[in-house]
């Protein structure tokens, strides 16, 4: 992984933290209700207007910056060879072990003869004999 592909992954993470941080601060709907009836927001830290514009503005230039480092990790995902990038192989491909075909049918190994007797078939069981 070169510095590139380095440095939009950590923007990448943090951007997306940051997002997740913005949209839990932000109010909802239903909060609005409260500040018409005297809970006010004119204590608040971004005056009497609230923090509306200001977060969901933020939120909004965050989700941008988010979705531009995804199209560029894609980009550069799929700008790598065969021996670069953060996955070589797939999963599938890294347990396939290369197996050796034999030259010739003589080389193949034989099983060793097995020494001791085929078990005998119990007396009486014969295909008709099974139950339905």
């Amino acid at each position: 992984m070169n510095m590139v592909e380095s440095a939009v992954l950590v923007l990448h993470v943090l951007t997306a933290l940051a997002v997740c941080g913005f949209v839990l601060l932000q109010h909802g709907k239903g909060a609005d209700m409260g500040a018409a009836f005297g809970s006010g927001s004119s204590g608040s830290l971004f005056g009497a207007a609230g923090s509306a514009n200001f977060l969901s503005r933020t939120t909004a230039i965050l989700a941008t910056v988010f979705f531009v480092t995804s199209v560029a990790l894609t980009y550069l995902g799929s700008q790598h060879g065969v021996s670069q990038g953060v996955m070589d192989k797939g999963v599938m491909e890294k347990g396939v072990m290369e197996r050796v075909v034999p030259a010739k049918p003589s080389d193949v190994p034989q099983p060793a003869p097995s020494t001791t007797p085929a078990a005998p078939a119990p007396s009486g069981t014969a295909p008709a004999d099974v139950p339905k």
